[in-house]
């Protein structure tokens, strides 16, 4: 039979078609599909769990990669280190005629499925082969159900298969009867069943073996590489453990994320030298003309395909061989956050709405306000502490799938075509709107100076270095990464209380550093979705002066005080590695996806500060100056 199919349509959602002759689809949102739908991972359609197959087969009937190659983004893959071209997974629909577009294929696995009727436990192979009409009832007992077994075998390198079932129940063995029964796979004679004990015992029907199954059981690694692949890794004397299904471990996406900036930001969809730049058959086509006369044969063409004059197609190549549409500009590799700060706090000339990147500088409009407020009130020393305020009325986001890792995230990057071999990663273009703002360095320089809050900062440096968090972009844990981290929580937390905004739709982004040749000290709060509406232009208008001022006044009032207070506040160490101190739940804690740091390196006391233990608010050094003069 063939194997299933995971989609992916147009407006962000997919399907995945299971490998009976009906053909039914799964709905999959298209970001899924790089995160915990990516290659690799083990989905839940409507009957069986499946796993997504590597990149390499990716492809149409004829072999030929599909997804489209995204253009403009040299600067991000310049950032992410990236030589490589980037592609959106293919996308499909469902039709009356059937499944229209590619889809990326999977696998049905666990390949094992269990009886459900407790007396039975009956282990069967594949029992689905053959019979597009199965029903999943025992073959043994014929009354219970079977369902695909909770457990896999994973290895931190990597490495997926099934729990090697046969082998754990002869690892028992004593008699020759036993040591030499071999594997049956058309016929059920393991079978998996209560002890009465609280444990489950393995046992054979053949002959007669019995064994208890532990899932805690750590083995060699007994399988091919991948579910799909028909290729066993080299020996690793490290063991595999067995997961169940819903083990968070068991798949973990490397995903990075980028924001497109000028001058490819500002390019001019629709044009001739755009729609020759992104058609890069056409382009290379014209680039291996030997001749004159070949070139000007291929400029007929193409003139005749786009409808437009051969002088123009003439003219956007001149633009090309400029170097369009970076012009020359140098991109230094691995500068990916101080790409972003200095586009954000940059003001660009003669901005289009409809360009890719629009942020509205809202500074002046800011300071202004801050004058009409009373000497030496909390809102005017709010109003001292922001720098820079912007309104991101547009803005695209370049999200690239690296690839997966299992157990942890110390363990092997495995990339998306498993071999590293490809020449394309793949991505999605995710469109929204965002609001930005600075701080005051002055300010913020005087505040982190504080010896108290070095030394609170080092101790939670210290468990992270000893932790096994990695991030995409790594954490310079300080006082002034601490207090961004913790703001951009709470302000999320208020923007979803009083702007009516889900936390789990909003993302953020830290600008940290103290380097004094270029420091950053910014926040983005953003929402980006795969579709090219992106939203309603609500979030952006959270940046209006009156509007934030409100809000970041109630975050100052909230990280005074929180309801598990005084236990939250006092607190040494909480959450995984004991990175967060007085961070809770009830107070700087969010949806997971929101945060770029796992929701840990939190601390509300570099916020409201600790004056019985010498540690004064950031909010002092503000003072009654709003245009950032001391």
């Amino acid at each position: 039979m063939a194997h299933p199919t995971v989609n992916a349509q147009c407006r962000g959602y997919g399907v995945a078609k299971s490998n009976m002759s009906d053909k039914r689809l799964i709905p999959v949102r298209l970001s899924h599909l790089l995160r915990h739908c990516s290659v690799g991972a083990v989905v839940r359609g409507p009957e069986y769990l499946l796993v997504v197959r590597d990149t390499r087969e990716w492809t149409d009937r004829a072999g030929a990669t599909v997804g489209r190659i995204i253009p403009y983004v040299e600067q991000v893959k310049s950032a992410m280190e990236i030589d490589r071209d980037l592609r959106e997974p293919p996308i499909a629909s469902e039709t009356s005629k059937g499944v229209k577009g590619h889809c990326v294929p999977a696998d049905i696995f666990p390949a094992w499925m269990r009886c459900l009727n407790s007396r039975c436990g009956a282990l069967h192979y594949k029992p689905w082969r053959g019979d597009d009409n199965y029903r999943f009832t025992c073959r043994v007992c014929a009354k219970g159900r079977l369902e695909q077994v909770p457990w896999v075998m994973a290895h931190e390198e990597g490495h997926l298969a099934d729990v090697p079932w046969h082998a754990i129940t002869h690892s028992n063995a004593s008699t020759p009867e036993q040591k030499n029964c071999g594997r049956t796979w058309d016929v059920p004679y393991l079978q998996l069943k209560q002890n009465g004990h609280g444990r489950m015992d393995l046992q054979c029907s053949v002959c007669n073996v019995v064994r208890n199954f532990d899932p805690r059981d750590r083995l060699l690694f007994d399988g091919n590489r991948q579910p799909w692949l028909r290729i066993r890794p080299e020996y690793s004397e490290i063991p595999a453990e067995i997961l169940s299904l819903n083990d968070t471990r068991l798949h973990l996406a490397v995903t990075q994320n980028a924001l497109v900036i000028p001058p490819e930001s500002r390019v001019r969809r629709g044009t001739v030298v755009d729609r020759l730049y992104a058609s890069s058959d056409k382009l290379k086509k014209i680039q291996q003309a030997k001749t004159n006369l070949q070139k000007r044969q291929q400029f007929r063409q193409i003139s005749r395909e786009f409808q437009c004059a051969q002088d123009e197609i003439e003219a956007a190549m001149v633009e090309i061989d400029k170097g369009y549409p970076l012009y020359g500009q140098q991109i230094t590799n691995g500068l990916l956050l101080e790409s972003e700060y200095e586009a954000l706090t940059d003001f660009i000339p003669d901005l289009l709405d409809d360009e890719d990147f629009v942020p509205r500088h809202m500074t002046d409009q800011w300071r202004e306000m801050g004058r009409a407020q009373n000497s030496n009130s909390k809102l005017m020393k709010i109003v001292g502490l922001i720098d820079l305020l912007v309104a991101i009325d547009r803005l695209k986001e370049i999200m690239v799938l690296k690839g997966f890792q299992r157990l942890s995230r110390d363990g092997a990057l495995v990339p998306p075509d498993i071999e590293g071999k490809t020449d394309w990663l793949p991505a999605l273009e995710l469109y929204g709107e965002g609001l930005f703002f600075t701080l005051n360095e002055l300010f913020l320089r005087q505040w982190e100076s504080q010896t108290s809050f070095q030394t609170r900062a080092r101790e939670v440096a210290r468990r992270y270095k000893g932790s096994d968090f990695s991030f995409e972009s790594e954490a310079d844990v300080s006082p002034r990464f601490l207090l961004l981290h913790t703001l951009a929580h709470m302000l999320i937390k208020e923007l979803e209380s009083q702007a009516g905004y889900p936390a789990a739709s909003l993302k953020e982004r830290i600008y940290c550093s103290t380097i004094l040749e270029q420091p950053m000290a910014g926040i983005l709060i953003y929402v980006a979705v795969p579709d090219v509406v992106g939203s309603l232009g609500g979030l952006s208008e959270q940046a209006k002066p009156q509007r934030l001022l409100n809000l970041l006044s109630r975050v100052f009032d909230h990280a005074e005080w929180c309801s598990l207070d005084p236990v939250c506040a006092e607190h040494q160490g909480q959450g995984p590695g004991l990175l967060n101190r007085a961070a809770c739940h009830a107070c700087a804690l969010i949806p997971e996806p929101c945060c770029a740091y796992a929701n840990v390196l939190l601390d509300r006391i570099f916020i409201r500060g600790d004056r019985a233990n010498g540690l004064r608010p950031i909010l002092d050094f503000a003072g009654e100056c709003v245009d950032g003069k001391a």
